[in-house]
């Protein structure tokens, strides 16, 4: 099973961005699902997750301006982004954590430049 990761690209400060994360097939087991995100020369980073019982948790720097959402049903993954910040630039990442591994997508490109 492959996550597919889309919905990256360029945008202006605060601009908006909707990213979306699906498997490739069925994943059994799933404990929480979240995005990663990685700017240059920097270590990868929570941004946000959603636990199967639809708990949210998000990073300091995101809250208030992101949303983690999830449709159980298909195991699809979204992050609304307002409000973005040239300090948002990175490459994003989603995650799904079953109880017996965890899944990667292969990063989605956001850059917040004018």
């Amino acid at each position: 099973v492959q996550l597919q990761a889309s919905g990256g690209g360029l945008v202006q400060p605060g601009g908006s961005l909707r990213l979306s994360c699906a498997p490739s097939g069925s994943i059994s087991g799933i404990v929480a699902m979240g995005w990663y995100r990685q700017a240059p020369g920097k270590a990868r980073d929570l941004v946000g997750s959603i636990t199967s019982r639809g708990t949210t948790n998000y990073a300091d720097s995101v809250k208030g301006r992101f949303t983690i959402s999830r449709d159980s049903a298909n195991n699809t993954l979204w992050l609304q982004m307002n409000s973005l910040k040239p300090e948002d630039t990175a490459v994003y990442y989603c995650s799904v954590f079953s109880t017996y591994r965890g899944y990667w997508g292969q990063g989605t490109q956001v850059t917040v430049s004018s």
